[in-house]
């Protein structure tokens, strides 16, 4: 998965479940403080990217997640591991 379609997937999902404005989705926005996730927000989003994935998100890797970027980060990291 490229880092766009990653991207791609992070705002539709961001703007669908949680009703941000696609406008404030930007690669450094941070998802507590810019975007207003909460810890059941971070859950929920958790269990998306498995899904997404296929694979299992350790709470060691979720725990380094700030930002979009980082979501994108991590999800081209779970979609390249074998």
């Amino acid at each position: 998965m490229t880092s766009e379609e990653a991207y791609s997937q992070i705002v539709t999902y961001l703007t669908d479940t949680f009703e941000i404005p696609a406008d404030q989705v930007r690669p450094e926005a941070l998802l507590i403080d810019d975007l207003g996730l909460d810890s059941i927000d971070a859950v929920d989003l958790m269990v998306k990217l498995q899904e997404q994935t296929g694979r299992k998100v350790s709470p060691d890797q979720f725990e380094t997640i700030r930002t979009v970027q980082d979501l994108v980060a991590l999800v081209q990291s779970l979609s390249t591991k074998k």
